[in-house]
């Protein structure tokens, strides 16, 4: 290396010692390194330094300027220093000084230095223009960009070097650079002629000024940033697939986002295939096996999405929800065969022969010119749904590694949102199937109420929730209403509500009171949440939140069509509206009891009359609440809507189904409307009855003459038997005061009232046995029998079927709309 070429260079630690000492140093003041190294820097200074800007010195990050120095023969030394304070490496501190040494400048005329570089610049596109914007000067690079050599180019403007939108532009910025001697910073997206796609350019539009400062023309340096253009292009396209593309929960929906999001940004026609049965079929086992071809090797698909960017998408030849075959020689088959992605770059459409498996595709290949393609398996979860299909034909480019990268991690996205959905459907119609298996159907006829009901499962991600409802017929032709809400949603919930539900009918067939009955059920909640604690299910959200007391809500109300009293009891359920005849709406006053699953806590009863024909509306809160409106808003447009006429039970339904819940409703709707219905009082006899044996005989009379006056003789024989074992029975081992009812309905009921709180039992009599046979006897006479318990004693009754046309009620509208 010469001398010429040396630079003068030293380290000074943080208290000035110099700690490193170059040859260009050595050459500059003649010190060797032995006899500098290990020395105050200070003593080779030919000048003072003050204090102060020593101080100022320590805070810099570099310092530049002159200082003179004492060479070692003693005379002064004028030096450029230029200081760079290294803090940031893992070496300590320190200071490295930089000097050019004398007659190292260059030897050439800088103006030809600066000429070379302008010419020979390999990194940019660089032009001159003068100040009629013709072209004087371009450099190499230049030349090759544009394809034009610069005798070529000279003299021309640049719009007119290409003819170009794009180029227009920049000239007209290039005249605002002249007007106003300001540069400007320009982008570019331009076809330049001889490639296959569009070019990025990225351009510095400055004065040229001589050295006057007058201002001579315009210079243009260009990069090319076509790179940098289609990988944040790719990138976009990414993030756009990940934004658009699983929206929904549905198949069909999510394959058309990945179509939508491909076409036409990355191909001009996207075809979305799936496997005939991937919406029901069971996902694989890990590392399952792709789907097997058929015998001739080729593949059976659905078309479930495609999209183009010709209109009415011209190119395709199935329609969504077709299914077709693919020969084992296209793309389609390769690429499920082998579980990759295929790239057929580039091939002549006249001469493909891979899209044989349809009449019309073939012809389409090569109508349309369709010069690339790509194959992409929709792989999740270890098996695989279908494939993607990317064609182009517009755009002159084919397809690169690049794309089917790309292609590869948007299909892969949508794959994972495809078997989602798929999972989610699959999961829905099984809570679903479910709900129908364990929900009523239709609502039993009986004398209380006419009744109809409405069950709207929700269609949001949370999937169907554990709303459930039931009308259980009572003794004494009265009628249980329930309505209930398990929190979650799914199979889960759908399983835990159909055990609260045959919880309730189980209980209510006991006859309890509804706070009675709601505090049972209470404790069963807490018992099924303790089991799922123990059972290793613990870790489900569900049971979290039923452990926490917050498993479920229900309404629980019995009404009796013979004194028309309503006892309604609730564990955290919205109250019930009542619907007066006259169209009056109002909401019962019934306290709110604590949710199930808390327990400890007391459930209340209130009773309230019930006009004939009024209406008793039971619902769940999907109804009136909402993340789009509260409870309030939801409750006064329930009311509204009630008011509104309505010519029957159904029609009232649909009326607060279309006005009341939010247009996509959060959570499911269980809708129970009631009608009541009172028993005529000429159908209701009761008398009260002495503790004597003797009085079974009368009994027998009284109802032999009663169902005389109701003209339902035939049921006279089996009406003694039963009440003479009933009253028998209460004489012998009940107390008094005794009381016998009889009420005509549908059927006829005999109920015998007794002081005592103890409940008879059946027993098998032995042969020789003198009694002991009443009750087995009432049982195979009668429909049904059973015992329910009040706070004065307990009533046993008895229910017979009458054939008589007069004593049967007519249907009521039970039957439920979508």
């Amino acid at each position: 290396m010469s001398g010429d070429s040396l630079t003068a260079r030293a380290a000074v630690d943080e208290h000035g010692v110099i700690i490193e000492w170059s040859e260009g140093a050595r050459r500059l003041l003649g010190y060797s390194s032995a006899k500098v190294i290990g020395r105050p820097a200070a003593d080779l200074l030919d000048e003072e330094i003050s204090a102060e800007a020593m101080r100022r010195l320590r805070t810099l990050p570099r310092w530049t300027g002159t200082v003179r120095l004492r060479h070692q023969d003693g005379h002064g030394v004028e030096a450029r220093l230029l200081a760079h304070h290294q803090r940031e490496d893992d070496s300590a501190p320190h200071w490295l000084v930089l000097s050019p040494l004398a007659g190292s400048g260059a030897a050439e005329d800088p103006k030809e230095l600066a000429a070379w570089s302008f010419y020979q610049a390999s990194c940019c596109s660089m032009h001159a223009y003068d100040a009629d914007l013709r072209l004087r000067q371009a450099n190499h690079y230049a030349e090759r960009a544009l394809n034009l050599t610069e005798a070529e180019m000279r003299g021309l403007r640049h719009a007119e070097l290409v003819v170009h939108p794009e180029f227009d532009r920049v000239e007209q910025c290039m005249a605002r650079v002249l007007e106003t001697g300001e540069p400007q910073d320009v982008e570019v997206r331009v076809q330049v002629a001889g490639e296959i796609r569009k070019q990025a350019w990225s351009l510095s539009l400055y004065p040229i000024r001589d050295e006057g400062g007058e201002l001579r023309g315009v210079g243009l340096s260009a990069h090319d940033m076509t790179e940098q253009y289609w990988a944040q292009k790719r990138l976009q396209l990414l993030n756009d697939a990940g934004a658009r593309i699983g929206s929904t929960l549905s198949v069909a929906r999510t394959a058309q986002e990945l179509a939508d999001v491909a076409v036409p940004e990355f191909a001009d026609f996207a075809t979305i295939d799936l496997l005939p049965d991937v919406e029901r079929a069971e996902a694989a086992p890990s590392g399952g096996a792709m789907p097997g071809p058929t015998a001739e090797g080729s593949f059976v698909l659905r078309r479930v999405a495609q999209q183009s960017v010709l209109p009415g998408i011209a190119e395709a030849v199935l329609r969504p929800g077709e299914v077709d075959g693919y020969a084992a020689n296209s793309p389609t088959a390769e690429c499920l065969a082998t579980g990759r992605a295929v790239l057929h770059a580039e091939f002549a459409p006249d001469s493909a022969d891979w899209s044989v498996g349809h009449p019309g595709r073939e012809e389409s290949v090569r109508a349309f010119g369709i010069h690339s393609a790509m194959a992409v398996p929709l792989t999740a979860r270890g098996h695989t749904l279908g494939v993607a299909v990317f064609l182009r034909h517009e755009r002159p480019e084919s397809f690169s590694e690049g794309d089917l990268l790309l292609a590869e991690e948007i299909t892969a996205r949508a794959a994972v949102c495809i078997d989602n959905a798929r999972r989610y459907t699959r999961e829905r119609e099984t809570a679903l199937a479910l709900q129908r298996a364990l929900l009523p159907q239709r609502l039993p006829v009986q004398p209380a109420v006419e009744a109809a009901f409405r069950y709207l499962p929700t269609d949001t991600l949370a999937g169907v929730g554990g709303d459930w409802f039931d009308l259980i017929p009572l003794s004494g032709a009265r009628v249980a209403l329930v309505v209930g809400d398990v929190v979650g949603h799914g199979v889960q919930a759908s399983a835990i509500m159909g055990r609260l539900r045959t919880a309730v009918r189980t209980l209510a067939d006991i006859d309890l009171p509804p706070d009675e009955l709601l505090t049972h059920l209470d404790d069963l909640v807490i018992r099924l949440s303790a089991d799922t604690d123990m059972d290793g299910a613990s870790h489900s959200d569900q049971a979290a939140e039923m452990a926490a007391g917050l498993g479920a809500t229900c309404l629980y109300a019995v009404y009796d069509p013979v004194s028309r009293v309503c006892a309604v009891a609730s564990a955290g359920h919205p109250v019930p509206a009542v619907v007066s005849s006259g169209g009056a709406v109002d909401f019962l006053d019934v306290p709110a009891g604590p949710p199930l699953g808390l327990g400890g806590l007391p459930f209340e009863t209130t009773e309230v009359t019930l006009p004939e024909g009024s209406l008793l509306v039971l619902y769940t809160d999907g109804l009136v609440e909402s993340r789009e409106q509260d409870i309030d808003e939801g409750t006064a447009r329930l009311r509204s809507a009630l008011a509104s006429p309505a010519t029957s039970l159904d029609d009232l339904c649909d009326t607060v189904l279309a006005r009341v819940p939010p247009e996509h409703p959060a959570d499911d709707i269980a809708l129970l409307i009631a009608r009541t219905q009172a028993l005529d009082p000429r159908h209701v006899v009761t008398w009260g009855l002495p503790a004597d044996p003797a009085v079974v005989a009368r009994a027998r009379k009284l109802v032999t003459a009663q169902l005389d006056a109701w003209n339902v003789q035939e049921a006279s024989f089996v009406a003694e038997l039963v009440v003479s074992e009933l009253v028998t029975n209460a004489i012998r081992h009940a107390e008094p005061p005794i009381e016998l009812r009889l009420l005509k309905g549908r059927h006829l009921i005999c109920e015998v009232s007794d002081a005592s709180s103890t409940a008879p039992h059946l027993r098998r009599a032995r042969t020789y046995d003198e009694g002991g046979r009443g009750l087995l006897l009432v049982a195979q006479l009668s429909r049904g029998w059973g015992t329910r318990h009040n706070g004065t004693g307990k009533t046993i009754w008895a229910e017979l079927a009458l054939d008589s046309p007069e004593s049967s009620p007519p249907a009521t509208s039970t039957q439920n709309r979508p």
